[in-house]
């Protein structure tokens, strides 16, 4: 079935030209140009997934998600200014399950969002009522991987990773002492031939790390080889 994406921003061009390359895909949309009038409309005829701009007048896309997630599941990406860091924090503590920085690449944009749907549909029930196949549970060492709930713990605490971080780890620590180039991990991470640079995988790399030794402050599992790449090591 065609999945529909529901767009609010209070920024016309965005919510124009973002609709545009989603109908392209083949995608359905619906625009909403603030969190007052997307609120009633996303709770009674839910999409597939949204994509929130947090900055937006009368309410803002924290205070959307935190009354969306009272009555729905439906998957959520925000759109943060380049370094709203606290922001990007507590969209996903809030529930939120990815986040891109504006200005942002409206084909990244649409590999996350495929990405998170392929998630999604993977446990979502059969017809017959009986759960679809899903990617078993990862476990290595104190850390632990649910890819059908997206859920991730460091010794029984949960640490919580965008879709992005989540195919990163997860490449890595499928196969630990392994070592994983940046061009694999990329091709994990991205897919739909999006390109990114060197530097991004290290930022990802960063940016995990942080969240896991902000509950494990010797948290020490990924590995950097100069010149070669990374790998996770569960000893």
């Amino acid at each position: 079935m065609t999945a529909t994406v529901a767009l609010v921003d209070d920024d016309r061009n965005i919510l124009t030209s973002v609709s545009i390359a989603l109908q392209t895909e083949g995608f359905l949309t619906r625009v909403y140009s603030d969190g007052e009038s997307a609120l009633k409309a996303l709770v009674e005829n839910p999409p597939d997934l949204a994509v929130l701009d947090i900055k937006m007048p009368k309410m803002d896309g924290l205070e959307l998600l935190r009354r969306l997630r009272e009555k729905s599941a439906i998957p959520v990406i925000f759109l943060t200014s380049k370094d709203d860091e606290l922001d990007e924090a507590l969209g996903l503590a809030m529930g939120a399950d990815d986040y891109i920085a504006k200005p942002f690449s409206q084909r990244l944009l649409i590999a996350r969002i495929r990405a998170i749907l392929r998630r999604t549909e993977a446990s979502v029930p059969t017809a017959e009522g009986e759960e679809a196949p899903v990617a078993e549970i990862l476990e290595r060492g104190r850390l632990t991987m649910d890819p059908a709930r997206h859920r991730v713990t460091w010794g029984g605490t949960n640490v919580t990773l965008t879709v992005t971080e989540f195919l990163i780890l997860e490449t890595l620590a499928q196969r630990p002492g392994i070592v994983k180039t940046r061009n694999q991990l990329m091709d994990a991470a991205y897919q739909d031939d999006i390109y990114v640079d060197d530097r991004t995988i290290d930022s990802h790399i960063k940016r995990v790390r942080r969240k896991f030794r902000q509950i494990d402050p010797e948290f020490d599992a990924i590995e950097t080889l100069y010149g070669a790449g990374y790998r996770f090591s569960d000893e």
